[in-house]
């Protein structure tokens, strides 16, 4: 019986492409070793079991969740926390907090670019 340090020394005298098969071969049996190992270990885990009977149910959002109380309005957290129900239909409303000021008029450049 040879042992593996026999075998490299066997493989070693053969010629390159027959090296490098053999180093394909046991990346490629190592990589789907691995891959399965991964496959089967979330799968016992339950990692890829499917909760509930539909989508909204398995992430939860058949009730809206709210995280303030609705007053505090800036930044996108507070956009969707005015949400207080499900009933009430999806709108965007814009606010101006500020007077637009003039825009300032720039020239534009070109820009040249030596090869």
């Amino acid at each position: 019986m040879k042992t593996i340090l026999d075998h490299i020394e066997h493989v070693k005298g053969k010629p390159h492409h027959i090296r490098r098969q053999v180093a394909f071969g046991v990346a490629a049996f190592t990589s789907v070793l691995i891959a399965l190992v991964w496959l089967v270990g979330n799968y016992a885990a339950g990692t890829f079991a499917i909760r509930g009977s539909s989508f909204a149910a398995s992430t939860g959002a058949e009730s809206p969740v709210i995280t303030t109380d609705g007053t505090d309005t800036t930044g996108l957290a507070g956009a969707a926390a005015g949400v207080t129900s499900a009933d009430v239909p999806a709108h965007i409303e814009i606010i101006d907090t500020a007077p637009p000021a003039a825009p300032a008029v720039k020239q534009s450049e070109q820009t040249i670019l030596p090869f």
